[in-house]
């Protein structure tokens, strides 16, 4: 079960609204990725992605869980790949052929989650 702090973040989570479905025009990308650090462009425009190192698995799987149940409830998820504490995610709206605000608000969730785990970039 999620703990008080995702539970609260979740609650948190706006409702989905067509604004957040439109593919972000890439004049916004530079202002909307340097809130962003942590997370790289791909060479398309079309998708953001960012390396997670964990202590070991079980946090690197725990992390991967709290973010499965925002996704769910987004119903917005993400490209991603475990090997033992590592963690690989691409963030993408597959509809819109590329990035939208739910790639920026999921990638924003992941920041906040990522940095009460200690992950490294």
């Amino acid at each position: 079960e999620a703990g008080p702090r995702v539970r609260r973040l979740l609650r948190r989570a706006a409702p989905e609204s067509p604004r957040m479905t439109a593919k972000l025009a890439p004049a916004l990308l530079p202002g909307l990725l340097s809130q962003l650090p942590r997370w790289s462009l791909d060479a398309d425009a079309a998708a953001i992605s960012r390396r997670l190192e964990f202590a070991d698995f079980n946090e690197a799987f725990a992390f991967m869980a709290r973010i499965a149940l925002m996704a769910e409830r987004r119903n917005h998820h993400p490209d991603w790949s475990n090997a033992y504490n590592v963690v690989d995610v691409t963030l993408s709206t597959h509809d819109a052929h590329g990035l939208t605000m739910k790639d920026i608000e999921m990638a924003r969730f992941i920041d906040r989650i990522a940095a009460g785990t200690g992950a490294s970039a």
